[in-house]
């Protein structure tokens, strides 16, 4: 598998000492050097203006005042990164955009598209709108690129010692692990995760035992946990298995369905990324 050689990291608020935003830019940063990449960063105000709940007159005044805040925001955005990378060694880039939320998924989608990967915050969590998992949904659904989610906390290895691979036999599952190999190359050992296998499936009699073959044959060193669903939620099942196995990434594929042509987070997609226990490796 390639190597990225493009990593996008949007930003969505300036950064700030500690913060989400700036946890998952510094991945972003260790990413490229470490495979010499180069680092894009793209500077997002959102403009959350909403048309029609506003008396005639009024629409083209708050239009312009969102409008206006939004664009500073970018130009902060900008300017903080500038000051954070401005002693890099790296091939790095910044630009900002403007948008209002129903045009924010296709801003994204023509910077990503391009990417080999994005790096940004988890989704949820406090002072998060929904332009975040807009964000999310179009790398993932829209642009095709696989997507590092990374969770509040210590600074992660860019090549875990440890990873969990979430696996159901699924298109997406299988994709996500294909584009994860370059960064699990030199792992300690993968822990292939299987929920409740169905008896009846192709790999009934050797749940995992392809792809733990495949996997071995790219130099990694495997081993195949099958793990009951003892608690309500999948996502509840994988982290507790991350856990417990010592995991510093968990790969797993990227679920959805279409509303309206926009693709929404299916559940065990969302639960995972409303609480990720480690960095989260998705594709489709």
């Amino acid at each position: 598998m390639m190597e990225p050689k493009t990593i996008l990291a949007p930003l969505l608020e300036p950064l700030t000492a500690g913060s989400a935003h700036a946890l998952a830019l510094n991945h972003a940063e260790a990413l490229a050097d470490t495979f010499d990449a180069h680092l894009e960063v793209i500077g997002i105000g959102c403009d959350r203006t909403q048309i029609g709940y506003y008396y005639a007159g009024a629409t083209a005044v708050v239009q312009q005042e969102t409008y206006n805040e939004a664009r500073e925001t970018a130009q902060a955005i900008e300017a903080s990164v500038r000051e954070h990378l401005k002693a890099s060694t790296l091939r790095w880039s910044v630009e900002t955009a403007v948008g209002q939320m129903a045009s924010l998924a296709g801003l994204v989608t023509s910077r990503a598209r391009f990417a080999d990967l994005v790096v940004m915050p988890a989704p949820y969590g406090a002072g998060r709108g929904t332009e975040y998992e807009v964000t999310l949904e179009a790398a993932l659904f829209d642009s095709h690129a696989p997507v590092m989610v990374m969770p509040e906390g210590a600074a992660a290895p860019v090549r875990p010692r440890r990873a969990v691979l979430a696996w159901n036999q699924s298109p997406e599952a299988l994709a996500a692990i294909r584009r994860a190999l370059p960064l699990l190359a030199g792992s300690e050992l993968v822990n292939i995760a299987i929920i409740d296998p169905p008896r009846h499936g192709p790999e009934r009699s050797d749940p995992g035992g392809a792809l733990s073959q495949m996997l071995t044959r790219h130099g990694l060193r495997c081993e195949i946990s099958v793990l009951s669903r003892t608690m309500p939620k999948v996502s509840d099942v994988l982290a507790r298995h991350a856990a417990d196995f010592g995991a510093d990434m968990l790969v797993m594929g990227a679920y959805g369905h279409s509303r309206f042509r926009e693709a929404i987070l299916g559940g065990a997609t969302r639960d995972v990324l409303e609480q990720p226990p480690v960095p989260v490796f998705m594709a489709r």
